[in-house]
């Protein structure tokens, strides 16, 4: 069929008609918040890391005080957050820059 054609349905034509109230309904639950398999101080971390640092001392002592953490704790403590399977598919974009970074620092160090 002709675009424009008489014959021809469109798009909107075939879609059912929805009420604006059906989909205002203010009783309905709040959407749950998905499990990602890992824990709340573990998102943080993620989350944390999602922010890039100019200087190292500006993100040791951000970290000091977001996480009452030392910073080597804070590293280890990522460290294995990266091997975790559960945090690459959180987080795919940071898990991956950061285990880039952690083989190149790695390789760095073997030479």
């Amino acid at each position: 069929m002709v675009p424009g054609d008489a014959g021809s349905t469109s798009r909107s034509a075939m879609m059912p008609a929805v009420d604006q109230a059906d989909t205002n309904d203010e009783d309905a639950p709040p959407p749950s918040p998905v499990d990602s398999g890992l824990t709340e101080r573990e998102e943080q971390i993620l989350a944390f890391e999602r922010k890039w640092w100019k200087h190292a001392g500006a993100k040791e002592q951000a970290i000091r005080d977001a996480f009452d953490l030392s910073a080597t704790r804070y590293y280890q403590l990522l460290n294995g957050l990266l091997d975790n399977p559960a945090a690459l598919a959180a987080e795919p974009v940071v898990v991956a820059r950061l285990r880039r970074l952690r083989s190149t620092r790695a390789r760095s160090r073997r030479r």
